[in-house]
């Protein structure tokens, strides 16, 4: 059980630097568009908020608890979530000139450059959505091996046993 705990802690945490990579970006995006009317809204804000939710369930999680790692649900929405904030920004960069998706030359990431930093943001939420998948494989995991082993009470073992409220 420290294992799964352990690793929780570390996904947890690589959920929360990458949602905070990808608010940051998102929110100098929005920044752009308010002030120049570049690029695209719709998309901006949903990564945005996806993105915020992120930090916020990432922060609360990774409180080192058995608990914390019965959200597999709430992961598995929020995996499905940043896949699809991943495919509207790739969507997007094939609209713009910034060369391939995964064309990550010098020309293509340059210091402030646009296209870089879109990429950077398409990056970190594809990561991000990794982290999220495999936080739903440990909690499955973790459910299913809690609902097998027994527990053990007033030195009588018992099976663990769900509501059936």
């Amino acid at each position: 059980m420290i294992i799964s705990r352990t690793v929780s802690i570390i996904l947890r945490f690589g959920e929360f630097v990458s949602a905070a990579v990808v608010l940051g970006l998102a929110a100098h995006f929005l920044n752009q568009y308010d002030n120049y009317r570049v690029g695209p809204l719709g998309r901006e804000v949903y990564t945005i908020i996806i993105a915020a939710l992120s930090v916020i369930f990432s922060v609360v999680w990774l409180i080192p608890t058995t608990a914390s790692m019965l959200h597999y649900p709430a992961d598995l929405f929020l995996s499905a979530a940043w896949f699809a904030a991943f495919g509207v920004l790739v969507n997007w960069i094939e609209k713009v000139n910034c060369g391939g998706i995964f064309s990550w030359g010098i020309i293509s990431v340059r210091h402030n450059s646009y296209c870089g930093q879109w990429k950077a943001a398409e990056a970190f939420s594809f990561i991000s959505a990794c982290f999220w998948f495999a936080s739903f494989l440990l909690g499955v995991f973790v459910y299913h091996k809690l609902s097998r082993d027994p527990v053990v009470t007033d030195g009588h073992r018992r099976r663990w046993r769900r509501s059936r409220v």
